[in-house]
Protein backbone atom coordinates (compact mmCIF):
# COMPACT_ATOMS: atom_id res chain seq x y z
CA UNK A 1 0.00 0.00 0.00
CA UNK A 2 3.13 2.17 -0.03
CA UNK A 3 2.74 2.91 -3.01
CA UNK A 4 -0.64 3.98 -3.01
CA UNK A 5 -0.18 5.91 -0.37
CA UNK A 6 2.22 8.19 -1.60
CA UNK A 7 0.01 8.63 -4.75
CA UNK A 8 -2.82 9.69 -2.45
CA UNK A 9 -0.75 12.32 -0.78
CA UNK A 10 0.47 13.58 -4.33
CA UNK A 11 -2.99 14.05 -5.25
CA UNK A 12 -4.16 15.65 -2.21
CA UNK A 13 -1.19 18.37 -2.82
CA UNK A 14 -2.15 18.55 -6.74
CA UNK A 15 -5.75 19.86 -5.02
CA UNK A 16 -4.29 22.22 -2.73
CA UNK A 17 -2.36 23.78 -5.23
CA UNK A 18 -5.20 23.69 -8.35
CA UNK A 19 -7.49 24.93 -5.46
CA UNK A 20 -5.12 27.53 -4.42
CA UNK A 21 -4.17 28.58 -7.70
CA UNK A 22 -7.89 28.60 -8.82
CA UNK A 23 -9.43 31.21 -5.98
CA UNK A 24 -6.38 33.59 -6.28
CA UNK A 25 -7.55 33.23 -10.48
CA UNK A 26 -4.06 32.65 -11.26
CA UNK A 27 -5.11 29.66 -13.66
CA UNK A 28 -4.14 25.93 -13.94
CA UNK A 29 -1.61 26.00 -17.04
CA UNK A 30 0.72 23.33 -16.76
CA UNK A 31 3.46 26.04 -16.25
CA UNK A 32 1.79 27.48 -13.53
CA UNK A 33 0.80 24.26 -12.00
CA UNK A 34 4.02 23.23 -11.85
CA UNK A 35 5.75 26.22 -10.86
CA UNK A 36 3.49 26.30 -7.45
CA UNK A 37 3.86 22.40 -7.14
CA UNK A 38 7.59 21.25 -7.43
CA UNK A 39 8.10 22.91 -3.98
CA UNK A 40 5.03 21.11 -2.33
CA UNK A 41 5.76 17.17 -4.53
CA UNK A 42 10.05 18.26 -3.15
CA UNK A 43 8.95 18.92 -0.27
CA UNK A 44 6.59 15.62 -0.08
CA UNK A 45 9.75 13.01 -0.96
CA UNK A 46 11.16 14.15 1.44
CA UNK A 47 8.58 13.80 4.14
CA UNK A 48 8.27 10.06 2.95
CA UNK A 49 12.77 9.54 3.12
CA UNK A 50 12.40 10.67 6.51
CA UNK A 51 9.50 8.40 7.28
CA UNK A 52 11.11 5.33 5.75
CA UNK A 53 14.27 6.06 7.58
CA UNK A 54 12.42 5.68 10.52
CA UNK A 55 11.88 2.26 9.70
CA UNK A 56 7.63 3.31 9.17
CA UNK A 57 5.44 2.61 6.74
CA UNK A 58 4.25 6.06 5.67
CA UNK A 59 0.86 4.91 6.47
CA UNK A 60 -0.13 5.44 9.94
CA UNK A 61 -1.72 9.10 10.94
CA UNK A 62 1.23 9.93 12.87
CA UNK A 63 3.57 9.15 10.07
CA UNK A 64 1.13 11.77 7.36
CA UNK A 65 1.49 14.09 10.61
CA UNK A 66 5.49 14.06 10.06
CA UNK A 67 5.28 14.20 6.24
CA UNK A 68 2.68 17.42 6.50
CA UNK A 69 4.96 19.06 8.93
CA UNK A 70 8.28 18.46 6.49
CA UNK A 71 6.12 18.65 3.49
CA UNK A 72 4.93 22.37 4.65
CA UNK A 73 7.89 23.73 6.38
CA UNK A 74 10.39 22.30 3.35
CA UNK A 75 8.00 23.39 0.71
CA UNK A 76 8.27 26.59 2.13
CA UNK A 77 11.43 27.27 2.27
CA UNK A 78 11.82 25.88 -1.20
CA UNK A 79 9.31 28.56 -2.45
CA UNK A 80 11.47 31.65 -0.77
CA UNK A 81 14.61 30.47 -2.15
CA UNK A 82 12.40 30.46 -5.58
CA UNK A 83 11.14 34.08 -5.33
CA UNK A 84 7.87 32.55 -4.35
CA UNK A 85 5.13 33.71 -1.44
CA UNK A 86 5.48 32.51 2.17
CA UNK A 87 2.40 35.25 3.70
CA UNK A 88 1.53 33.65 7.33
CA UNK A 89 -1.73 32.76 6.51
CA UNK A 90 -0.69 30.88 3.23
CA UNK A 91 1.00 28.89 5.57
CA UNK A 92 -1.42 28.16 7.68
CA UNK A 93 -4.14 27.70 5.00
CA UNK A 94 -1.78 24.76 3.59
CA UNK A 95 -0.96 23.30 7.10
CA UNK A 96 -4.46 22.40 7.46
CA UNK A 97 -5.56 21.57 4.24
CA UNK A 98 -2.77 19.53 4.27
CA UNK A 99 -3.19 18.04 7.71
CA UNK A 100 -6.88 17.12 7.21
CA UNK A 101 -6.54 15.41 3.62
CA UNK A 102 -2.90 13.56 4.04
CA UNK A 103 -3.46 12.55 8.03
CA UNK A 104 -7.36 12.64 7.53
CA UNK A 105 -7.19 9.67 4.56
CA UNK A 106 -5.02 8.09 6.79
CA UNK A 107 -7.08 7.70 10.22
CA UNK A 108 -10.24 7.20 7.96
CA UNK A 109 -8.16 3.82 6.38
CA UNK A 110 -7.59 3.22 9.87
CA UNK A 111 -10.79 3.13 10.73
CA UNK A 112 -11.72 1.46 7.81
CA UNK A 113 -9.55 -1.42 8.42
CA UNK A 114 -10.37 -1.84 12.31
CA UNK A 115 -13.73 -2.82 11.33
CA UNK A 116 -12.77 -5.66 9.22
Amino acid sequence: MKFHALALDTLFIVLFVAIGRSAHEHGISLAGMTSTLWPFVTALAVGWLVTRQRRHSGEAPMDGVVIVLVTVALGMVLRVVSGQGTAVAFILVALSFLTLFLVGWRMVARLVLRRR
